[in-house]
């Protein structure tokens, strides 16, 4: 028997990462929203993407969030289809979503935390990686 596809795709577990950060404080910003829109449109890693695959990725970040492990099942999710290589993409992505409104939630913070530990990011390069988050989404 062949194995089975991963449910997603590399893409699709970066717009999950993305999704979820947005999710995290139970209010969806518009700024977040375009941000994950912004980025899927014009990153190469987005390249041959479809971009109306972003609603079934956050309905299934959706239904997940509502389970009593889903946070878990998600990152199970993520790190199955997701090669190592683009760990520290996704938290950059997380990072630029959750900077876009210019107000980090303590709810962000946790789930920033969180994907951080679940994704190894040394903590250095997570540091230099929200700083550069903090410099591009930086108000007068």
């Amino acid at each position: 028997m062949p194995p089975q596809p991963h449910p997603l795709s590399p893409q699709d577990s970066l717009v999950a990462v993305m999704i979820a950060v947005s999710a995290a404080d139970l209010h969806f910003h518009t700024a977040e929203l375009v941000a994950i829109q912004a980025l899927v449109n014009h990153l190469p890693i987005f390249a041959e993407y479809d971009a109306d695959r972003i609603k079934t990725v956050a309905q299934t970040v959706f239904d997940l969030f509502e389970e009593d492990d889903g946070l878990d099942a998600l990152f199970g999710l993520i790190r199955e289809s997701l090669p190592e290589k683009l760990f520290e993409t996704a938290y950059a992505l997380a990072c630029d979503v959750a900077a876009a409104d210019g107000n980090l939630a303590q709810q962000e913070l946790r789930l920033l935390e969180e994907i951080r530990f679940e994704l190894r990011i040394d903590r250095l390069h997570a540091a230099a990686i929200e700083r550069g988050a903090r410099a591009r989404h930086m108000k007068l």
